[in-house]
């Protein structure tokens, strides 16, 4: 009786060595089509650059640089395992690259979810961390912006800041969004279930996080720097150009528009923050012609001129897997 063969397994097929470089090369295409959308903001914001002071535009590059590295102690802080410093500080600067090119963070979030989960924490865990680092951050924003709004009660002009009969509808596209989500979540077992077990895991990475006095205050002292290092960018920016509000005023009105455009889904905030920075730094007394020049530079700087090395960064940390 002879013996039947049976057919040999097919080769796994691996789109892997397909996809990376393609996903090498995906953030410099995605460069070029964001700088190609916004040739005349390019353009006019490296004008009058020509016009300023530089020292105090050193000044703001170097408040810059310093963020990517209160970002990576703020990371750092909201996980209980030692990331590669040098690795997660490369990260940073990609993550930053990625923010601009897809909406409301989604960019820095996924790099840094994926450089977490290469470095052996896990999905859940991960994403725990992920959602500390966000929660922090936020709350160590509205903290300075409070503070400071105490501290200095007329440095923006509210009146100016808020359409007349806008907050009505704001309120309750708020409260339609709130009774929707909870509407959801009682009807969809599934997602209730998966939402509790995440709530389970944050709650008990934020305990393992607080209990290692260094962690903490990496987080919370990260997550103070962080903010404050943008603002004070912006402020020299306006030294740099001349605009006739004082660094602390200025540094307001960044914290409340950022504040503000937190939840629009624009790639990196690209267009909402300007307006928005534009509206607060004129509420603070600027001037808006003046006012728009210092946020044209300010974005140059602090988005623009960093961009290019950002997504070369990222293709790169791809190529070599450490995301």
């Amino acid at each position: 009786m002879t013996a039947v063969r049976l057919p040999r397994a097919l080769p796994r097929l691996s789109l892997r060595p397909a996809v990376r470089p393609v996903l090498c090369l995906l953030p410099l295409a995605l460069v070029l089509v964001v700088a190609l959308r916004h040739r005349s903001v390019l353009v006019e914001g490296f004008g009058h650059l020509r016009s300023a002071q530089w020292p105090w535009l050193l000044a703001a590059a170097a408040a810059t640089c310093l963020t990517w590295v209160a970002a990576a102690v703020t990371r750092q802080g909201a996980v209980v395992e030692r990331l590669p410093a040098v690795r997660l500080l490369a990260t940073q600067f990609a993550a930053g690259a990625a923010n601009h090119l897809l909406p409301t963070g989604l960019g820095a979030s996924a790099v840094n979810l994926r450089f977490m989960t290469v470095c052996g924490v896990p999905l859940a865990r991960s994403s725990a961390a992920l959602a500390l680092y966000l929660l922090a951050e936020g709350i160590a924003r509205l903290a300075l912006l409070v503070g400071l709004l105490i501290a200095f009660p007329d440095a923006l002009r509210v009146d100016g800041l808020i359409p007349d009969g806008a907050v009505g509808p704001l309120l309750a596209g708020v409260g339609v969004a709130l009774c929707a989500a909870l509407a959801v979540l009682a009807l969809v077992r599934r997602l209730r279930a998966a939402l509790a077990s995440f709530l389970r895991t944050a709650l008990g990475e934020a305990r393992s996080v607080h209990t290692r006095p260094s962690r903490a205050v990496a987080l919370w002292g990260g997550s103070l720097a962080f903010p404050l290092l943008q603002a004070a960018g912006l402020a020299a920016v306006g030294r740099a150009l001349g605009l006739p509000v004082s660094p602390t005023h200025m540094m307001i009105a960044y914290l409340a528009a950022t504040i503000a455009v937190a939840m629009v889904p624009t790639p990196g905030g690209i267009g909402s923050v300007e307006a928005a920075l534009i509206v607060t730094l004129v509420a603070a007394g600027g001037p808006a012609a003046v006012a728009t020049a210092v946020v044209l530079a300010y974005r140059i700087i602090t988005v623009w001129v960093p961009l290019l090395p950002g997504a070369l960064t990222l293709g790169a940390l791809v190529r070599w897997k450490v995301i």
